[in-house]
Parts: C-alpha cells; structure tokens; sequence
C-alpha cells in the first residue's frame, strides 16, 4: 500500500520561486516513485501580491499538475508590506488551508508542512489532529530567528509568540527536515532529542543543460550585444540579499577600460520590495551598466542562463546566512556559468572551497565583487573551468532524483 503524502505549503506553481519550484519537483518526483501525493495550498499570488487571473474570486478550487492532486485556499493578499498586512495574509490561509484540508481532503499517513511562513504549522497541527497523521516540518528558513535578525519583527510578544511556537512544532513533529545542514544543525543544538534531516535544494540536470537548451534573442531582445558581458542576479530583490553591493561595485567599475572592446553589464531580474528604492540608486549614480528586467517564469530562465557570462549570488553580512545556500546556485551551475558568491558559511565551503564553482567575495563588499567581475572578465580559461566545476559539482550532490530517493528511504521508515 502506498504512503499516502500531503504537501502543505503557502507556495506552489504556477506561482515563481525556489520553495515552489523545489517542492513541486520533490512532489513529482516522489509520486513517480508511487507514493500518493496531495498537495494542499493557496491561490497563487506571489511575487506579485496579486491572486492570478485564472484563480480570482475562489475560495477553493481543486486542479490537477502532471497528475498532482492540489487543492487551493483562499488567501489575503496586499501590495502593503507592514506586518499587520504579513500577519493577514499567512493568517488568512491557515485558516482557508485548515477548513479545505477537513473538508476536501480524506486520510492522509504524513503532512509536509512548508516553513515559512511559520504560522502555517497551525494549520498542520489541526490537519495532523484530525487525520490522525504523522508531521514533518520542512525548514526552509530559521523563523523566526531571521526575521528578528533582519529587523522585519521587533515586537517582543509577536517574537515570543513565534518561538514558542516554533518549539511546540519541532516537538509534535516525527521528524524535522531542513534545508541547510546549517539550519540542521542549529535545531538540533536547541533541541537535542529531536531527529533532522537535511534535505536540500538541488537541479534538474536534464532542464538545465547548456548542451540542449537553444540559443535564443534574450540579449537582443533586452538591449545587449553579444560582446557584452553580462553578470546576472536573479530572484527576489528584497532586503536579505543586500544588493546594494551590486550596483555598487558596477559603479566602481563603469569605466574599466578592461577588457578592451566589451562592456560589462549588470541584470538584476525579478521582483521585491527593495527594487524601488535599487532603481533610484542607480538613477542617482548614473548606472547606465545596471538593468532592471521583470521576474521570467520558470520556463524561461534557462535560456536567460545561457544568455548571460555568470551570475552573482549576494546575501547581507551577518552570521544567520551563514547556514543559507540560496536556490540560484544550483541551476547556476548545472548551466555551466562561474558564479560570484557573496555568502559566507555552508555555501561557500561547498561551492567555492569544495566544488571550485565560481569565486568569492566578502558579503556586501563592493569592492572585492568588483575586483572579481574583473578578474572572471579578464579569463576566458577561469571561466570555462568554473564552469564546467559546477556541472559535475551539482550532478554529484544535488540531484533531484537523488534527493528524492534519498527522501523516500526516510518517508519508509516512518
């Protein structure tokens, strides 16, 4: 008899991102490998903050993806970012997602709860009740711990409220899943008797393959010529990434006259609540190397990949990113494009020190990003072998269909 699997999670596509790309995959994968997978979550909306046209106007609606079962909440959305229009919007859906979860859903042997946002561990822990299922609480993010350290929630209650939470979901969980090996090892610090696992991000190799993905018009289409060199950040352009530094260190370099006869060019792609302000910036520097292009959807990005000569993957300088390993660097690499990483800690020690994957730099500090853009713009030899590092790093450690083999084997023992 197949395990009966519920995925529940605020993110999933058709919505763009990391955890919803990365969960969607895991979900095809294990539902290959015939285990019987639900997916309950919300009207897509994200990066947006606008629910989807097709899905206006619901208060539930079931779909199939690929043979997925996914049955969809409402949710509140708001342009407005405050916590209180936050707290509305993750709160919203815990009680949508708990209703629709009794209701539409039948018996369930384990729930994936998605973290964050972390309050939607209540509505796990109702599901859970219920059906009288097991938990696993997948950790994508130490919440509340990073939200406090990057000044998103000051409010002592709110905080106290949060951890006391997180604790009490940690221990109605039959295992505790994370990420990072650093976020594993973090839980497991605090609460010893509790049994981790790290189950990280990884690629499909066969998606992104430089040798099969076609060569495209995206540089001409955005204003490029070939001879440009472009470097590349895409993702959310919000405030943990501190990409400060990248129109910084274009600023230091926008009269290089290396190498003769290329221009170096700077795309940051996508969406958040810090691009307004990145905008202005370069407005007032005079950035004519700095472009804004809107977020793509997931089909889309590997040709943008081959597009581009590397990408930059920056966070902002302190010690809670030191267990991060953003989702970028692995398709980045499975592209074969050198990357300049401005993360400290677990991602630099796999993909700079371990895998030779690309170059570092010391988070938000320009000028040694600078000093590298020149450095990977003056080496055509650096750059293949960066390169062809990350394809062979990532096809060894962080393929999906390892990964979810890997995952399997823990789901049979439970």
């Amino acid at each position: 008899m197949s395990i009966k699997l519920l995925i529940l999670t605020q993110y999933f596509p058709p919505e763009v991102g990391a955890p919803q790309n990365r969960l969607y995959e895991l979900a095809l994968r294990l539902k290959k490998s015939g285990v019987d997978v639900t997916v309950l979550t919300a009207m897509p909306n994200y990066p947006k903050m606008e629910i989807m046209e097709a899905y206006k106007g619901k208060k539930y609606m079931y779909e199939e993806m690929d043979g997925l079962k996914v049955h969809r909440s409402s949710i509140h959305v708001s342009k407005n970012r405050s916590i209180i229009s936050r707290l509305r919007n993750y709160f919203s859906f815990v009680i949508s997602s708990a209703r629709v979860g009794q209701k539409y859903i039948g018996d369930v042997d384990i729930i994936f709860c998605e973290s964050p946002p972390l309050f939607l561990g209540y509505s796990a822990l109702k599901l859970k009740r219920k059906k009288n299922a097991k938990l696993i609480f997948n950790v994508s993010d130490l919440w509340p711990e990073s939200a406090e350290k990057l000044g998103v929630v000051t409010n002592k209650l709110l905080l106290k409220f949060a951890y006391d939470l997180e604790e009490k979901l940690y221990r109605s969980s039959v295992l505790v899943t994370g990420q990072t090996q650093g976020i594993c090892k973090d839980i497991s610090y605090r609460f010893p008797n509790k049994r981790t696992y790290w189950l990280p991000n990884g690629v499909d190799l066969s998606y992104y393959d430089p040798a099969i993905v076609p060569k495209n018009d995206w540089r001409q289409k955005n204003g490029f010529s070939e001879t440009d060199l472009i470097f590349l950040y895409a993702g959310i352009i919000g405030i943990a990434q501190g990409l400060e530094v990248i129109l910084n260190a274009a600023k230091e370099v926008k009269d290089n006259p290396i190498p003769i006869g290329t221009k170096l060019k700077f795309v940051l792609l996508g969406s958040g609540p810090e691009r307004e302000k990145l905008q202005v910036l370069k407005e007032q520097n005079g950035l004519a190397n700095v472009t804004f292009i809107d977020a793509v959807s997931k089909a889309e990005m590997p040709s943008v990949l081959k597009s581009v000569n590397a990408v930059i993957v920056p966070l902002k300088k302190l010690d809670l990113f030191k267990g991060a390993i953003p989702s970028k660097l692995f398709e980045s690499s499975a592209m074969q494009l050198p990357i300049l990483l401005g993360v400290d800690g677990e991602a630099r020690e796999l993909f700079i020190n371990e895998g030779k994957c690309g170059l570092y730099f010391e988070p938000e500090n320009a000028s040694e990003l600078a000093q590298q853009v020149l450095k990977i713009s003056s080496d055509p030899s650096l750059v293949k072998q960066l390169g062809e590092n990350g394809r062979k790093y990532v096809n060894v450690n962080f393929n999906r269909d390892v990964i979810a083999n890997k995952f399997l084997e823990q789901l049979n023992k439970l």
